[in-house]
């Protein structure tokens, strides 16, 4: 079993510990630490675990730190533990800057530690379930929207929500971003509350993502269309539908569905699939995922250097918005 300790304990910081005291058969759960006293000594009460005084103390303790803390202190935290050749988990955006990402992979290298980014979409049972199906998608469209919650707006909507679909294009296209426009309105915050970018790729593919912190519902949708297919992924009800299109030899079925292109081209059979929610947790099974790159030395599903180019997009999606965000 490794070693494990949580770093932060606020609201995502608890549900890491949850989890990783439901994962008993794999880590041994050391404790925690947080800067707030008072909502540390409740959390240790509430879980019945050891609340550590310092962010030195609980490093030497263990073999891997689940970073769940702000943003902002990200870099610290993780370059703390990485100097200590501890393996290291740590929650997106993986840094504030990009230098900072820059530098932990730097110093990921040189201590040969493991370094896990929480992209946790990646893990979502809808996403699971499209990945078999998604080949050279060619035209991308994202929706994430949320209402709005104070708790998110330390940071641009871009770092808080849009780089989800970021990693998850990123991941599903392979190749070289050629170009990016983007514009932003700031309504309730200092930073854009709701964002759009358009991400245009060396092979073709063009990716339209919108992410907005002030909408009336909540929405977590994303779109790929390719040849001879359409897939939609539901991230927020985890549900994916396929829709595909297969050449028909002969005489279609008269019960099959077909669409026929005219021009002498073969007809084609048009095939619907919606499969079963996978009955997973997304946040339980990245943890997992990530004791056993450790423990079989592999690379993690989400490595650092993922997580340094979806923050780079991210970037320089700020970047062209920022000469031109609209202040209301």
């Amino acid at each position: 079993m490794l070693k494990v300790g949580v770093l932060g304990a606020g609201h995502l910081g608890k549900i890491h510990i949850k989890l990783l005291l439901e994962l008993n058969d794999i880590y041994e759960f050391v404790g925690f630490y947080d800067s707030n006293l008072e909502n540390g000594k409740k959390v240790a009460e509430d879980f019945g675990i050891e609340y550590f005084q310092s962010v030195d103390e609980l490093i030497q303790k263990v073999d891997m730190l689940d970073i769940v803390t702000p943003t902002l202190s990200h870099y610290e935290c993780a370059s703390k533990a990485i100097k200590a050749f501890k393996h290291v988990f740590i929650e997106k955006p993986i840094t504030e800057t990009v230098q900072e990402a820059k530098t932990l992979i730097s110093l990921t290298t040189e201590a040969g530690v493991k370094v896990q980014v929480g992209h946790v979409e990646r893990f979502n049972p809808a996403f699971i379930q499209a990945k078999p199906f998604l080949d050279q998608p060619m035209f991308i469209e994202t929706h994430r929207l949320a209402q709005f919650n104070p708790r998110g707006t330390d940071v641009p909507v871009v770092l808080d929500l849009m780089i989800h679909d970021i990693d998850i294009i990123l991941s599903v296209v392979r190749s070289k971003v050629k170009k990016i426009s983007a514009s932003g309105v700031s309504v309730v915050s200092d930073t854009p509350d709701i964002t759009n970018a358009r991400l245009e790729f060396e092979n073709g593919c063009v990716a339209n993502l919108t992410a907005s912190r002030i909408s009336m519902k909540n929405m977590r949708k994303s779109r790929f269309f390719q040849k001879d297919a359409y897939i939609s992924v539901d991230f927020l009800t985890k549900e994916t539908e396929i829709v595909r299109m297969q050449d028909v030899d002969g005489e279609p079925d008269p019960f099959d569905v077909v669409f026929d292109p005219g021009n002498g081209k073969k007809v084609k059979k048009v095939l619907f699939d919606k499969p079963e929610p996978l009955e997973i947790n997304a946040i339980k099974e990245e943890l997992r995922s990530f004791y056993h790159a450790i423990v079989e030395n592999r690379d993690p599903e989400v490595t650092i250097e993922d997580g340094y180019a979806a923050l780079l997009v991210a970037q320089q999606i700020l970047d062209k918005i920022d000469q031109k965000t609209i202040v209301l």
